[in-house]
């Protein structure tokens, strides 16, 4: 995933107005997390996010190709 379409889905799921309907997972963790463990079964990723600004709030996100999910967490 590119970090154009990360931002887009991180725009879609702050607007309150237009949910997000998209193709992959959307899990919003805690609050001013940069790195979330992702866990499947046995397996642990690290999943290192990003900071994405939109409409003067900072979001932290990343994404996992392994469970296709989009990891989001609010700064400000």
């Amino acid at each position: 995933m590119t970090r154009e379409e990360l931002l887009k889905i991180v725009e879609q799921c702050s607007s309150d107005l237009d949910p997000y309907t998209g193709p992959v997972k959307i899990v919003r963790i805690p609050k001013y997390k940069t790195i979330f463990i992702e866990q499947n079964g046995n397996d642990n990723r690290s999943i290192v996010l990003s900071q994405q600004d939109v409409e003067g709030k900072t979001y932290w996100a990343g994404y996992s190709s392994y469970s296709e999910t989009v990891y989001i967490s609010q700064a400000s």
